[in-house]
């Protein structure tokens, strides 16, 4: 059913003097990391760097590059400390990993990442499913990994996962997301990303998250990861930019996916954001040609068509 035409009119309206009142998206490009770590079949660390090489031309200020995780649970991880000190890292841009606890950190350390992230679940069930403890242990996990980090003088960015919908314990309640995201703040995280890890949220359920998270958290702490499962991603994300957000998490081509949730699909595709947010007339500083050759470079190599409808739709004029 379509919005009433008043209702899209002032949601229209707002989003865009939100995004004026600021001017600038910043874009986390997460595809290389959580984009390929669920792709089942091997991709050489060269392909990788090849990868991330070729995003940090289009203009994008964060790119994760990999997860200093273990290779018995992740094996498209294993090259971690190869991609890290392989990519041809550009001034401005920061190149953050993702790092799950106190092995994890000293190891990108050890390679000289200067950023990390952490990540917790706002679901009991997905947290003893993904990293076998409780959402309260996580979270003491988290405190010491952070307290280490910043020792280090390192930036940290926390994600939280299952922000709207768990495929184990379904509806997540606004309120145990904003208890984590305040304690991720209190603890010393920058920013924290907000999580529809499976990509179930709606624009409703969407909007109550993230007006129980700003009870606790201005805006500027915030940012949106939504994946597209239900092809509802972009409209999530300009839920919240109506919020005030101005950060973004995505995955350029749409890769990705949930081990945990069969069905699930990547997240929103960096080229669709782009494309939504220059039309928006917000700054993103990203050349939307250049993306799409680095979306269609990965998905070449993966055998299969981009998940992105802007850059099949551009690619075929670009030829």
């Amino acid at each position: 059913m379509n919005l009433p035409r008043k209702l899209l009119s002032k949601s229209l309206v707002s989003a865009r003097q939100s995004i004026r009142n600021k001017s600038f998206v910043r874009i986390v490009e997460v595809g290389a990391r959580d984009g390929l770590q669920n792709i089942p079949t091997n991709i050489s660390t060269e392909v990788k760097v090849g990868l991330i090489n070729r995003l940090s031309e289009t203009g994008l200020k964060t790119i994760e590059v990999t997860s200093f995780v273990s290779p018995k649970w992740v094996p498209q991880m294993a090259d971690n400390t190869r991609v890290f000190q392989e990519v041809n890292k550009k001034k401005l841009i920061s190149y953050p990993v993702l790092v799950p606890n106190l092995k994890g950190l000293e190891a990108a350390i050890k390679v000289g990442a200067k950023e990390i992230t952490v990540f917790l679940s706002a679901s009991e069930g997905l947290s003893k499913k993904n990293i076998n403890c409780t959402i309260d242990e996580s979270l003491v996990t988290a405190k010491t990994v952070i307290s280490k980090a910043k020792e280090s003088n390192l930036k940290i960015r926390g994600y939280i996962s299952c922000t709207v919908g768990c495929p184990y314990d379904g509806y997540i309640k606004p309120a145990s997301v904003a208890k984590v995201a305040e304690a991720l703040l209190s603890y010393g995280c920058y920013e924290i990303s907000l999580a529809d890890t499976i990509g179930v949220g709606t624009r409703s359920s969407v909007e109550k998250m993230l007006e129980e998270v700003l009870i606790i958290a201005s805006p500027d702490k915030l940012a949106i990861h939504c994946h597209d499962t239900y092809g509802q991603a972009l409209v999530n994300v300009f839920t919240a930019l109506e919020k005030g957000l101005t950060v973004v998490d995505s995955s350029v081509a749409g890769l990705g996916g949930c081990p945990y949730a069969k069905g699930a699909t990547g997240n929103v595709a960096t080229e669709d954001l782009v494309y939504m947010l220059h039309g928006l007339g917000a700054e993103t500083g990203v050349d939307l040609n250049k993306l799409v050759e680095a979306g269609r470079f990965i998905s070449d190599y993966l055998e299969r068509p981009p998940a992105s409808r802007v850059n099949n739709a551009l690619f075929s004029k670009m030829k």
